[in-house]
């Protein structure tokens, strides 16, 4: 399969050049959360302008960004004025109209493109991929089946110890734990698609997992590949909670076969751009247990915010690379790190009441970085922001990381 892409980069686009109408060299995003926000923050220290487009006046990219285009993301004056004024396109989450990437991509490079981030919006055509790809990637997805049908719910039941227990997930607008829900038996799977409106759905059979890890890689559009090390995350209620990022986070077999797999997965999509490849591992008896692929994010990742602070480039300065047809070197990690998840519920004390949180205490806790994501409104389970700890040695990250967390008070201290 081959990434969908009207216009591809012949010629990079250098930082500072000018266009044909003597404006500078602009690279548009699609979506204004915090991804975008650290991709206009990239794309702006290489000395590129950059626009966006988000609907809400206040969006954490937006804000920082030389330019705003306040419109919905099908809107086609909106994506009109886009494409005039950017020289390539990306886009910051995966639920951003498939069609719109598909429009812009008449008239501009667009990565990733269409086709490829419409995979990754329906869970039945990513697990279809997944499972295409297998014999390539070494790796398969749990045993699974599609939910649209009174029919192929009639033949779930028939054979429930096939994929029973399992978690039943929406195909589309499924995310952090949304539209999830974990069954046991045949009567608790046909109350929770009740439950979720009879929409498309995929079963999922539960496996025994030991343990969560992801991978980086950004493909230009030349098709060379190049990763960041494997990282292992640790997640509470569906949600990232700390990435450990350093040498021996995974046994190194394990990362080897996790990074082969990413890198064979966004091969055979023709995939350009930034993509996160999570895995689950399984225990299977054997010494380090089995990969499993999970799912896959078109886009810069939330475990791989440490790339800001441990590596010598950034996963969004992968991004801009890629779009930009720029060189495309292999990052490297020159500090161990630990990441933790920074959610609105770290601004509410246990009585619930609104308060800040001690940031004189975590930033005078060494090697510690704070990103806070501009948003103007704390909510309980909203992301807000993510603390990194780096040092020279894995040991030493883990302490401070477990100081800051306490201090914090976050969840899964026992899990750093």
């Amino acid at each position: 399969m081959s990434q969908e892409a009207a216009i591809i980069t012949s010629k990079p686009i250098f930082p500072g050049s000018l266009d044909a109408t003597g404006h500078r060299a602009t690279l548009g995003v699609l979506g204004g959360g915090q991804l975008g926000r650290m991709f206009v923050h990239a794309a702006q220290r290489l000395g590129y302008y950059t626009a966006v487009l988000e609907p809400d006046a206040h969006s954490p990219a937006g804000l920082v960004s030389h330019h705003h285009i306040q419109t919905s993301y099908d809107d086609p004056a909106g994506l009109a004025q886009l494409a005039q004024l950017c020289q390539a396109i990306t886009t910051e989450f995966e639920n951003v109209p498939a069609q719109a990437l598909h429009t812009l991509a008449q008239s501009r490079p667009v990565a990733p493109g269409a086709a490829v981030v419409g995979i990754a919006q329906n869970r039945i055509e990513e697990k279809a991929h997944f499972s295409a790809c297998a014999d390539v990637s070494g790796v398969t997805c749990a045993p699974y089946a599609v939910l649209e049908t009174p029919a192929q719910l009639a033949a779930i039941q028939a054979n429930p110890a096939e994929l029973l227990p399992g978690i039943l997930k929406t195909a589309r607008l499924g995310y952090d734990g949304k539209g999830q829900v974990r069954v046991q038996t045949a009567d608790a799977l046909a109350a929770a698609w009740a439950g979720l409106g009879h929409t498309a759905c995929v079963l999922e059979k539960m496996l025994p997992l030991t343990a969560e890890c992801s991978v980086l890689v950004a493909r230009g559009w030349d098709g060379l590949v190049v990763s960041f090390p494997p990282q292992r995350n640790v997640h509470e209620a569906g949600i990232l909670a700390v990435t450990h990022a350093y040498e021996g986070a995974l046994p190194p077999a394990l990362a080897e076969r996790a990074r082969e797999a990413a890198v064979a997965i966004a091969q055979h999509l023709g995939y350009v751009g930034v993509l996160c490849v999570e895995f689950f591992v399984v225990d299977d008896g054997s010494a380090h247990g089995r990969l499993v692929v999970n799912e896959m994010a078109p886009r810069p990742h939330n475990s791989g915010h440490y790339t800001l602070d441990a590596c010598d480039a950034s996963q969004f300065d992968l991004q801009v690379h890629t779009m930009a047809g720029l060189p495309l070197p292999q990052p490297r990690q020159h500090s161990p790190a630990i990441m933790l998840n920074l959610l609105g519920d770290v601004w509410f004390d246990a009585a619930g009441q609104l308060r800040e949180p001690n940031w004189p205490a975590v930033l005078n806790l060494p090697g510690t970085h704070l990103h806070l994501y501009g948003k103007t409104q704390a909510r309980p389970g909203r992301k807000m922001g993510h603390l990194t700890i780096t040092g020279s040695e894995a040991a030493g990250v883990k302490a401070v990381a477990r100081q800051a967390a306490e201090l914090l008070g976050l969840p899964g201290q026992d899990a750093i």
